[in-house]
């Protein structure tokens, strides 16, 4: 598999540019890495085990870590920062990202969302428990 010869975190725009070194070069929106990190957290312990993300569309990284020579640790600003992006995996947001966009863009769909508005900041699940905890009481 290629090697990355440059990654750049782009606060501003919330993209992750990444080259590698067979001529490959992506813009990987930080909101497609966070709904699509390979935590468990996120994926699960097996098929059909995985946690729809929402509310994502603003989510920033604050930094990102080495792991080995292999992968990166990104620190998301909504706290999660268990995923170990693998240069292939990065590769796999990179290149497929139109089609990934779909599928998620599809089972937000499927859980009741309508248009982008899974996508929206403070969005839940349906039926999902609300965590409080922002000093906010209803």
């Amino acid at each position: 598999m290629p090697n990355p010869t440059s990654l750049t975190v782009h606060q501003k725009s919330g993209l992750l540019d990444i080259a590698f070194d067979d001529g490959a070069a992506f813009s990987i929106p930080f909101e497609l890495m966070r709904v699509y990190s390979p935590s468990a957290e996120v994926k699960g312990h097996g098929p059909g085990q995985e946690v729809l993300q929402v509310g994502k569309r603003d989510v920033r990284i604050d930094g990102i870590e080495p792991v080995g020579n292999y992968a990166v640790r990104p620190l998301f600003t909504d706290g999660h920062n268990t995923g170990i992006y693998t240069w292939d995996y990065l590769y796999k947001l990179g290149s497929e990202q139109q089609q990934l966009w779909q599928a998620y863009l599809g089972r937000l769909h499927d859980a009741g969302f309508a248009g982008d508005s899974g996508r929206e900041p403070g969005t839940v699940v349906p039926g999902a428990p609300v965590q409080h905890g922002c000093g906010h009481h209803h």
